[in-house]
């Protein structure tokens, strides 16, 4: 009988699970390999069919070329990605130095790149992403401030979306990240509760603990069917607060999960080239030609398994143990030592020392003067994705095809002729395969758009240039070797109480203790971040109390944790835990990678410091475990 009521209990709350999610859960998305699928100007949700206006960092699936649909990336021979199940696409602008010394440009070094998955608190089901939809998000046309403000901005009925942000960890925030009061009219505006983020490029190095500049871009959750799979302009937009509070789409639309980049970019390794600018201004420039950072953007296509993700996002809250942790992968987990990357079908010089941005796009912005790029000529109707082709004969071969198929080549020194406005629509383009076979580029083409609400259109992107017509090129699949170190535990000593000079904070007999550092596998883990509302330091200590805990933290102003002990007790300076807590302005709630400890002695009890196996790429100079998030 017993049993009978607790096997319909829990079947009762499955169920309810599936048709709405009480909590907010997620799990990131960790890509393999010593860098990017490949660095090349082609984006097929803009500019299908040919080379696209600028440069961008791809990561995914390794069919990703000028015509890709959801069946031929599922057609990859590998990918980034470490679940097996995700063939999908995710690329973005590469950021690109101009040395004050010489005037020249030169990228900056990719770091990596995370993509979370958020399963929001809704009432709707959440499901996967149809195969082969792309959603575009962000504002690539701007060079002006999209908004007064440097804070995010997700809920459409408060008004326009401000989905992107630059976030520049620190070791010292004594010194502003952007200028106070700034309106970004001559630099980027900061997140009032954090101040290591906000729009726009910072004027400071950032060099926060396995940080550099980070560039954050979160996409829009609910899929309007009636738009369709390629209506990026119009298919996708945020949800809203529903009932309870909780994220709903539009009547008939379709809940998929909400995605987030971080992109990380080593600006901190080029310092001494632009000391003398901190303070002033940025050296930074994105690929298209934006100077301020405003124009941060995304773009996404769904290669993914569909019963596979949607396993996931039933089951899984393996937060950032990643993806690949979720439990009942049925498809498992590509291998570390595996690398994937393709050629870029564009033979440009991208690399190296550079007179002018490839593409030729003009830097405008802040000290270069300019506006918003132009508005483009209306969209075309939506075209349906052809049926794939068979799949070509494998060959027991593994050299690349050979090289009488040349790539497309662009001299990037001269300008791309101008695409006519009067042309007509592109055509369909031809079935996927499972090489990158580009056909000759349409007459008109476009730059990606910002993201909609359901009440009001995106506005229009601007006009890419046309580029000389396409041949071949085929995918080039290489392999790294990675070298393992396992590194077993230590004991480690519990910390005096916080040191005098520090004001003692007492919250509900729980003692400040001082600002401590916090780690990917977590430093406090009995409890991670529970849904406790707006968080301040009063809401998690009492949580954490009521749940029988000895020890609280705070980090990152909206964070909270709970445990018996540190894993890791490595105090840090009390300014990195600086940030106000989101439930309470008058208190410090952390900081990026900072916590701000309670305990009942005021004294830190060290469990023991502990080293997972790191995995070290042979010539990189980054472990691979030193992943963030947000």
């Amino acid at each position: 009988m017993h049993f009978t009521i607790i096997l319909a209990t829990l079947l009762a709350a499955v169920e309810a699970q599936k048709k709405g999610n009480p909590t907010r859960r997620f799990a990131v998305l960790r890509h393999k390999g010593r860098g990017p699928l490949t660095t090349c100007r082609a984006d097929p949700i803009v500019s299908p069919g040919g080379p696209s206006a600028h440069v961008h960092t791809v990561m995914g699936a390794s069919n990703f070329g000028f015509n890709v649909t959801g069946e031929s990336l599922r057609n990859s021979k590998c990918t980034t990605a470490k679940p097996k199940g995700d063939l999908s696409s995710y690329w973005f602008p590469t950021l690109m130095f101009k040395d004050p010394a010489t005037g020249l440009l030169e990228q900056v070094k990719f770091f990596y790149a995370n993509a979370y998955y958020f399963f929001d608190a809704t009432n709707d089901e959440i499901r996967s992403f149809p195969l082969g939809l792309q959603i575009v998000s962000g504002q690539a046309q701007i060079r002006s401030a999209p908004a007064k403000s440097g804070n995010l901005q997700l809920d459409p009925s408060k008004g326009p979306i401000q989905a992107a942000q630059i976030t520049c960890p620190r070791s010292n925030y004594g010194a502003p990240s952007y200028p106070p009061n700034s309106d970004g009219s001559q630099a980027g505006i900061v997140d009032d509760r954090n101040p290591g983020a906000g729009i726009g490029f910072p004027l400071q190095n950032c060099d926060g603990y396995a940080s550099p500049m980070r560039v954050d871009v979160h996409f829009p959750s609910c899929y309007n069917p009636a738009a369709g799979l390629t209506n990026y302009r119009n298919n996708m937009a945020f949800p809203t607060p529903g009932a309870n509070g909780r994220l709903d789409c539009p009547e008939g639309w379709i809940h998929v999960p909400h995605m987030f980049y971080e992109t990380y970019w080593d600006t901190a390794a080029l310092l001494p080239r632009f000391q003398n600018l901190i303070g002033k201004e940025s050296p930074f420039v994105f690929s298209n030609g934006d100077a301020t950072g405003f124009s941060a953007h995304g773009d996404f296509i769904s290669g993914w398994d569909e019963d596979e993700l949607q396993n996931i996002i039933d089951n899984c809250d393996a937060g950032h143990a990643g993806l690949h942790a979720c439990p009942g992968l049925k498809l498992g987990v590509n291998p570390d030592s595996e690398n994937c990357e393709i050629e870029c079908p564009v033979n440009e010089k991208i690399d190296g020392k550079l007179e002018k941005l490839p593409g030729n796009n003009p830097i405008a912005g802040w000290k270069y003067g300019g506006g918003n790029a132009a508005a483009p000529a209306p969209a075309p109707a939506p075209v349906k994705a052809p049926a794939p082709a068979p799949e070509p004969e494998k060959s027991s071969s593994s050299a690349p095809a050979s090289s009488s198929a040349p790539a497309i080549k662009v001299e990037s020194s001269e300008a791309a002729p101008a695409a006519s406005s009067s042309a007509a629509a592109p055509p369909p383009p031809p079935p996927p395969s499972t090489t990158l076979i580009p056909v000759p580029r349409p007459a008109t083409s476009s730059v990606e758009a910002p993201v909609s609400s359901p009440a009001a259109p995106a506005p229009e992107p601007t006009t890419e240039a046309a580029a000389p017509e396409p041949k071949t090129t085929t995918v080039v699949n290489t392999v790294t070797v990675w070298a393992t170190k396992t590194v077993y535990d230590e004991p480690a000593a519990p910390t005096k109480s916080v040191e005098q000079g520090v004001k003692a904070v007492e919250i509900s007999g729980y003692k400040y203790a001082g600002c401590y550092k916090d780690q990917s596998d977590r430093v406090i883990s009995g409890k991670i971040r529970p849904d406790i509302g707006q968080v301040s330091n009063t809401a998690c200590v009492n949580f954490c109390s009521s749940k029988g805990f000895s020890v609280a933290g705070s980090e990152y102003g909206g964070e909270c944790y709970c445990g018996n002990s540190l894993n890791l007790v490595e105090k840090i300076d009390e300014a990195k835990c600086s940030m106000k807590c989101k439930g309470d302005d008058n208190q410090k709630c952390g900081g990026d990678w900072a916590l701000s400890v309670f305990t009942k002695s005021g004294a830190v009890p060290g469990a023991q410091k502990r080293h997972v196996h790191n995995h070290y790429l042979h010539h990189a100079r980054t472990p691979s475990r030193h992943f963030h998030r947000r």
